[in-house]
């Protein structure tokens, strides 16, 4: 217990900090009485949570036992989206000052319940989607993700999971600069053509089975390096709990999934 409070406390610190950076109200209404979680707290025990692999917030509400009703602590987290998502772009911002030339993006499956309960799962019904990839169908969102060689990740975004993954990277990527690769998921002339930008940034995906393509020696090298990127997708799913199918509300669902790319980053 006391190594997991030495843990709270020092992620409090680096998110106060970030909270001051970012100038970010740490209370909604400064002249009224503090709140017994401040929105810098609130963001803290969500990525506590992520960063611990915690599985409920009713778990983490047991170990913190914080003085204010196990609701009142789940409204508190669910309010912590919108500072995550503040949090989360200053970070990608700033790894985008310093990338290496070689990128990579793909997209992972994001299922918010079991195939056999999507028919009567209602909390994500307007965001969800059914999809299928290669390890099957699935109901749910996407989670779409760029990172150069080094390993920093520099841009992403949730969808739904029936979306044009090329539609996707062409607004994703469109402030990166550089050689990207991807999966055959991508293969688009057009995407490659509007995409491209003489000496800055140029697309190259891998072919299909039914396609006949001719590839240089340094295209098979750098698509043979396109596995990286799904690095970052299982860590998110397997360290930082991404996958999830707990919460009741958008809301809920939205901030565990934030709060888990924020641990990933700050981490």
């Amino acid at each position: 217990m006391n190594t997991f409070l030495t843990i709270y406390h020092t992620l409090k610190s680096t998110v106060s900090k970030i909270f001051h950076v970012l100038k970010l109200k740490d209370r909604e209404h400064v002249n009224g009485r503090k709140p017994t979680l401040t929105n810098s707290e609130a963001v803290t025990c969500a990525i506590l949570k992520q960063k611990q692999n915690i599985a409920t917030k009713k778990s983490l509400w047991e170990i913190l036992e914080p003085s204010l009703s196990y609701q009142k602590f789940v409204d508190a987290l669910n309010r912590a989206a919108p500072y995550l998502a503040r949090i989360i772009a200053s970070l990608l911002a700033s790894a985008q000052k310093d990338t290496h030339f070689v990128k990579f993006t793909d997209a992972t499956d994001i299922p918010v319940c079991l195939n056999k309960n999507a028919k009567y799962h209602k909390t994500m019904r307007h965001l969800a989607a059914w999809s299928k990839t290669g390890k099957g169908s699935f109901y749910g969102l996407k989670l779409h993700l760029s990172a150069d060689l080094d390993g920093r990740v520099l841009a992403l975004k949730f969808t739904p999971g029936n979306s044009d993954d090329r539609a996707i990277f062409k607004k994703m990527n469109k402030k990166l600069r550089g050689l990207f690769v991807a999966d055959a998921g991508y293969v688009s002339k057009d995407l490659e053509q509007d995409f491209f930008i003489e000496n800055e940034r140029m697309l190259i995906t891998a072919t299909r089975s039914n396609m006949k393509k001719i590839a240089t020696a340094a295209h098979i090298m750098f698509l043979n390096l396109r596995m990286r990127v799904e690095i970052h997708f299982r860590v998110l799913k397997l360290c930082y709990g991404l996958v999830t199918s707990f919460p009741r509300s958008v809301d809920g669902y939205l901030g565990h999934y934030l709060s888990a790319v924020a641990a990933y980053l700050i981490a």
